[in-house]
């Protein structure tokens, strides 16, 4: 028997097809939610969870939001995330450590996993590669390092008679720079002591390491040294030619800025690498070294001839030139900075600048200029210069690193080869350890009968910690410094010799 079928059959199969639509996808809605909600809760349960951070935006992750006060946004987010977070730059994550302790448990506690740098492009042009400071770690590293901390150190502070060189070169290029100041401001006219600062400091470590010093006015030495800025920011941590490496395929101002810096490498090395040139050949055999880039040859010379001593931990004589590049630059470049620092804030703080000319007055006199004897009863000048750099902490982001293992920092799992950046300005400025951190008071290092307290001055973080350590640290403080390093939490490296390249 046929089946008759009404008008509105159609419609109501259709009004059925689509309620039943409807529920399967609500259904498959509120399945997915509920499994979203399990993976989530079964995530959080695992200890190797990724450290949380702000949403990153397409193709550029957070770069925008980093800007050039990095340290400000990284503290910033600290509060929201914790001590420990992760942003992207461009297509490239990003693990920022803040405070004390995510940083020890990191740098010192897990000091060779965290002392890689990253692949970075600009890190391979400086110094052709063979860089000290932004060179991959390996064996070869640690050994180009470690000799190249001994002969540094040997030259500068451990020996009286090299000691007395670096004293001697200091002090006479204070001199200079005192008469240049005056010179120039002559009159009541406008002075912005940037660039004699500058030079004056860059002739302290051309004495030191090539034996010469140049005129405040010498056109070449100040084109070579007016791209310091540039270097830093091409070099800083987020810097936009690194992480965002699709831009030097067409033009644009990244670009352009990083053909500059190739070609101020260049310049750079080619400048280290006459100097050395002029050494290598006049170098008198078994004459005593004139300088630190006679140290450095001598004690390649020492390595290669396979010399009764050697360990052969010293540096390859190819290796000469790009180690000299990175002391001379990043000393001449760091100290210029700490120094303007210093003018700003006796600007700032007069009371202090009266306070500090009174100490001196009273120990050093006005006949003579301090030298180091003098530091220990100088506890007020020495306390201004720790307070300078806390409250400064001219260099508040370090050079990036990288993670040559997988491993975890308070409880966050970090991958191997990942980008690390580490921010000193939150060690500096935390209220748990400064009272008032943003205040600038030196007296807050001085205990209770007038000296230096020591446990509090190795708190300051200024030349990193770990195996990437400033290898100048001990040339750029004093000997109440170099005390305090040794009870500090920061200086329980395995290797003594190992603290070294920020």
């Amino acid at each position: 028997m046929a089946t008759s079928l009404s008008a509105d059959s159609p419609q109501q199969l259709s009004s059925l097809s689509t309620q039943q639509t409807t529920l399967l996808l609500l259904f498959s809605v509120l399945a997915a939610v509920h499994l979203g909600q399990w993976l989530l809760r079964q995530w959080q349960r695992k200890p190797w969870s990724s450290p949380p951070g702000p949403f990153p935006w397409p193709l550029i992750g957070n770069a925008a939001a980093v800007g050039q006060a990095s340290h400000l946004y990284f503290a910033r987010l600290a509060r929201r995330y914790g001590d420990v977070f992760q942003i992207r730059l461009g297509s490239c994550p990003v693990v920022v450590l803040n405070g004390e302790s995510a940083i020890h448990q990191a740098l010192v506690q897990q000091g060779s996993i965290f002392a890689d740098r990253p692949p970075f492009a600009s890190f391979r042009v400086v110094s052709g590669g063979r860089s000290l400071a932004f060179g991959h770690y390996s064996e070869h590293w640690k050994t180009q390092r470690r000799s190249a901390y001994s002969t540094m150190r040997a030259f500068s502070t451990r020996h009286p008679r090299s000691r007395g060189l670096l004293e001697g070169h200091a002090l006479a290029e204070a001199r200079e720079l005192v008469a240049v100041l005056v010179r120039r401001c002559a009159g009541g006219a406008f002075l912005d002591p940037t660039q004699p600062v500058i030079v004056a400091v860059a002739n302290v470590m051309s004495a030191v390491c090539f034996g010469c010093r140049y005129n405040h006015d010498d056109a070449e030495f100040l084109e070579l040294l007016s791209h310091n800025e540039e270097f830093g920011r091409t070099v800083g941590a987020g810097s936009l030619v690194d992480v965002l490496p699709w831009l030097q395929l067409f033009p644009n101002p990244v670009r352009t800025t990083f053909r500059k810096f190739e070609q101020l490498n260049r310049n750079f090395s080619n400048f280290v690498l006459d100097k050395f040139l002029r050494h290598h050949e006049s170098l008198v055999p078994g004459a005593a070294p004139r300088d630190m880039t006679d140290a450095f040859i001598l004690s390649a010379e020492k390595k290669a001839s396979g010399a009764p001593g050697d360990d052969s931990s010293g540096l390859d004589l190819e290796d000469v030139p790009a180690t000299i590049t990175d002391i001379f630059g990043a000393s001449q470049d760091t100290l210029s900075t700490a120094l303007l620092w210093l003018l700003i804030l006796f600007t700032r703080y007069p009371d202090v600048q009266a306070r500090v000319q009174a100490e001196l007055d009273q120990v050093v006199g006005r006949d003579r200029l301090p030298c180091m004897s003098d530091q220990p009863n100088l506890p007020y000048v020495m306390a201004f210069l720790y307070e300078s750099m806390r409250f400064s902490s001219f260099l508040p982001v370090t050079i990036p690193h990288a993670t040559t293992a997988n491993t975890f920092v308070l409880g966050y799992y970090i991958p191997k080869n990942t980008v690390v950046f580490v921010n000193q300005w939150s060690v500096n400025h935390d209220p748990a350890k400064w009272p008032n951190p943003e205040g600038f008071d030196p007296t807050r290092f001085l205990d209770k009968d007038g000296f230096i307290n020591k446990a509090l001055a190795s708190s300051v973080m200024i030349f990193s910690v770990g195996k990437r350590r400033c290898i100048g640290w001990h040339t750029k403080m004093s000997s109440h410094f170099l005390e305090a390093e040794r009870g500090s939490l920061f200086s329980d490296s395995t290797d003594p010799q190992e603290i070294l390249l920020l």
